[in-house]
């Protein structure tokens, strides 16, 4: 169930504790996909698994705005806090599990989030009445996962296989010919960049012709297939929550 297209008295005869939260960030993505594709993935990850998982879940509106300020220099991007997002993400799960829903997952489409994500997970875990963990659906397409860039095959790819209309096909040579080949300019184990403009001309990183239509697919079915696996187990697992001393 999808909260923002349903009515309060539909919710409210739900019989389910699991929840989702797609997650995602507004920042450049190269000439040829929009700067909302990290919440068009989420999003799209999130709706699959709940059509195909066999028991209800409650999909809340997507976070469009994260920790992107890494992105700051390319015109459009948008970006908040690590402390403004946490207790943002806190207080969606807090409502969420104020009616019930009080098992949630974060399904995340944007690196950036992903530390804050894990660690706002914790506190809601260990010090609210609810129980959350953290999903980034690019780390769970297999050997794919090494391929994510940035703007780069994965997400063009799954981009073209659900939202055709947002890719600019046309650009995509040119999106390649002025891409970094990895996320950084490291010496040794040390990335020495802060901001993607440190490290590339238009803000790709990896080869988006190396997409397709059917890699999404494919990565698509992938991370669902995860994502309902994990979905299945936050309803069964029981957290340890300690009395405080």
């Amino acid at each position: 169930m999808h909260l923002e297209s349903a009515m309060w008295t539909d919710v409210q005869g739900v019989e389910t504790d699991l929840a989702m939260v797609p997650i995602g960030s507004t920042e450049q993505h190269g000439p040829h996909a929009p700067l909302g594709t990290d919440t068009l993935n989420a999003e799209t990850v999130a709706e699959t698994a709940a059509e195909r998982l066999d028991d209800p879940v409650v999909v809340s509106p997507a976070v469009p705005v994260g920790i992107a300020e890494e992105h700051r220099q390319f015109s459009g991007t948008l970006w908040t806090s690590e402390s403004t997002f946490r207790s943002y993400v806190r207080d969606i799960v807090g409502s969420l599990a104020s009616h019930g829903f009080d098992r949630v997952v974060l399904v995340n489409g944007h690196g950036g989030n992903a530390a804050a994500l894990r660690e706002v997970a914790g506190a809601i875990t260990r010090h609210d009445d609810a129980y959350a963990v953290p999903f980034t659906w690019f780390e769970e397409v297999g050997d794919y996962t090494s391929r994510m860039g940035h703007g780069g095959p994965l997400e063009t790819a799954l981009l073209q296989h659900v939202n055709p209309d947002h890719v600019r096909e046309g650009c995509l040579d040119d999106a390649a010919a002025e891409a970094s080949d990895r996320w950084g300019d490291w010496q040794g184990r040390v990335n020495l960049a802060f901001d993607s403009a440190e490290f590339t001309e238009n803000g790709v990183v990896g080869d988006p012709r190396e997409a397709s239509a059917d890699l999404g697919e494919e990565l698509l079915d992938a991370t669902s297939e995860a994502l309902m696996e994990l979905l299945e187990t936050v309803a069964e697992h029981d957290p340890d929550r300690p009395t405080h001393r």
